[in-house]
């Protein structure tokens, strides 16, 4: 059995309507789990088909779905400024639901593990940490754009830099 974006389509749509905050589906193809936040549902973990499986059902068949992680901040720029990317693509959005305020702003003092934005890959929510202790001196990614995989989405200026 192979899972496609359709398949996790599905589950989502049940799962919405549903109590349930957490769900894990483990075969010998697959290990999906998701959990409900405040921002929808993320993805945690997902594993691939063994290579013999893939082999027979064909490449393309077996979808990728990008793990939820903090984006990984370049090597420190100019001037002790770090770069965040997005480790993936897909809608960047800049608070947990329309109309509520943005996880950051300008001038914001952002720990590692502080939540700046939400990738919706796949109608999936994978929240994105600054990666580096310091304040936001600029956001590059407006609310609701599309982005690529390693797109700069804001710049923090480390902190003692």
């Amino acid at each position: 059995m192979i899972l496609t974006s359709d398949d996790v389509d599905d589950i989502i749509r049940i799962l919405d309507s549903s109590f349930y905050d957490e769900l894990r589906i483990k075969t010998d193809t697959f290990d999906l789990y998701l959990r409900r936040s405040p921002a929808g549902w993320t993805q945690e973990t997902h594993t691939l088909s063994p290579p013999h499986m893939i082999g027979e059902a064909g490449a393309e068949a077996a979808p990728t779905i990008a793990a939820a992680k903090a984006a990984e901040p370049v090597e420190a720029e100019i001037d002790g400024v770090t770069a965040v990317r997005t480790p993936m693509g897909g809608a960047f959005y800049r608070a947990p639901k329309p109309g509520a305020p943005p996880f950051v702003e300008v001038g914001d003092e952002v720990g590692e593990h502080t939540v700046i934005g939400i990738i919706e890959t796949m109608k999936l929510m994978n929240s994105i940490s600054a990666g580096v202790v310091g304040t936001v001196i600029e956001i590059r990614v407006p609310d609701g754009r599309l982005v690529e995989a390693e797109q700069v989405l804001m710049r923090i200026r480390r902190s003692g830099a």
